[in-house]
């Protein structure tokens, strides 16, 4: 039976095929384009025709970023029914924008008054920043882009990245799922030309669902350039490993604790707030530090010292196997107190004792609690920029300008 019925099936299919290919070719693609016009708009455009009068056009379009579920957009631009229908949709960036570099794959179904109906083959627009000619370099996942300064700048700061990703894979064991996109703009200005309501203390942006960060980095900043980037790719290669469909929800702490960690070693003015406040005891409890950072600057120095601190101190007294595993379980819906407890066998309160012991001691043990040197104060006062910045209501994380 089997064998009798297959051929028939067949001869159903290759019998109703011309049928659906002579009701596309009542309605002709005429053309279809996607303009950009960056920042603050992309368009699309469609022009079809039919025997009969069009009567709906509708765009869908998806765009390329960390998502668990296929979410397609739509939307239904303007027109007046007839045979010949040339139409736009305007996506205006001042309401959702994109970073420079993301992709959106689009398509149209059109149909007329008689039912018959058009899907026009899938296509991809890049919404790329067309005022500068990029050149590009790639090493593992990480694809640079720049425009205006040497090959050997783009191949330290690339350096640097690299010698990122390897610090935090080695001491944690976390390390980047997807590639990421970097833009290096040759300046804070130019960079917030790319930016569709730029703060004037911005320096950079990181996207963390679409793997993009954008940052205005001269050949002057470099050494700047260098730890910007390794602590935004701190934020991503985080972000990336704990993705999920439950939201994992990071703890402040643990969030900036590893960014900064993959920047190196500690920054010596933000160890000078460290020891201050220890001295004075002000130091913040682990709880506190799990919301976003205070905008004080005093507060806010005491906040990224005691995060990074706080990530060294699990790093150092428990491996990195640990820390790897409590990233696990925030992806897997827990909360951070009972993360904290499965791996570890103590809460965000028992980190905060058993950390406070540990640096308090550390601290005593080393000579000096007074404020930093003077050359340092200028590295602080860069530094404050970020702090008063750094408060992000999005997933896009900001970079302050001329601070890593």
């Amino acid at each position: 039976m089997i064998k009798r019925f297959l051929p028939i099936v067949l001869i159903a299919i290759l019998f109703l095929t011309p049928t659906i290919a002579d009701a596309q070719e009542e309605i002709s693609l005429l053309d279809s384009t996607a303009q950009i016009f960056f920042p603050s708009a992309l368009v699309f455009n469609i022009n079809v025709e039919s025997t009969s009068d069009i009567t709906k056009v509708r765009l869908h379009y998806q765009v390329d970023k960390m998502n668990y579920a296929q979410v397609v957009s739509e939307s239904w631009p303007d027109f007046t029914p007839a045979p010949e229908v040339k139409t736009q949709w305007i996506w205006d960036m001042r309401r959702v924008s994109l970073p420079s570099g993301a992709t959106v794959h689009y398509w149209w179904t059109v149909e007329d008054e008689v039912g018959n109906k058009l899907t026009t083959p899938v296509d991809a627009v890049r919404f790329d920043d067309l005022r500068y000619s990029w050149q590009s370099l790639t090493a593992g996942q990480l694809n640079l882009f720049w425009y205006d300064s040497s090959h050997s700048f783009a191949e330290e700061l690339m350096a640097a990245s690299q010698q990122a990703l390897e610090r935090l894979a080695k001491d944690t064991g976390v390390y980047l799922e997807n590639p990421v996109d970097i833009y290096i703009y040759a300046n804070s200005t130019d960079l917030r030309g790319a930016m569709v309501f730029p703060r004037e203390w911005t320096g950079g942006v990181a996207f963390t669902e679409y793997g993009i960060i954008a940052i205005g980095v001269s050949e002057k900043q470099l050494d700047w350039g260098k730890r910007a980037l390794a602590h935004e790719l701190g934020h991503l290669v985080t972000h990336q490993i704990t993705f999920s469909p439950y939201g994992a929800i990071l703890p402040t702490w643990l969030d900036e604790g590893l960014a900064m960690h993959a920047e190196g070693k500690p920054d010596p003015y933000l160890q000078s707030w460290l020891k201050k406040a220890i001295s004075e005891q002000r130091l913040i409890s682990v709880r506190s530090l799990s919301s976003p950072f205070s905008a004080k600057p005093e507060e806010a120095y005491i906040s990224y010292a005691q995060s990074q601190s706080l990530v060294e101190f699990l790093i150092q007294n428990h491996g990195k196997d640990r820390i790897l595993r409590l990233l696990t379980l925030l992806k897997e819906g827990n909360t951070c107190d009972e993360a904290l407890s499965e791996v570890y066998g103590f809460d965000q309160d028992g980190l905060d004792e058993l950390w406070r012991e540990y640096i308090i001691s550390q601290t005593l043990s080393q000579s000096g609690l007074g404020c930093a040197p003077a050359w340092e104060i200028g590295q602080g006062k860069v530094f404050e920029e970020e702090v008063l910045g750094k408060l992000v209501a999005s997933k896009a994380l900001t970079i302050p300008l001329g601070v890593p």
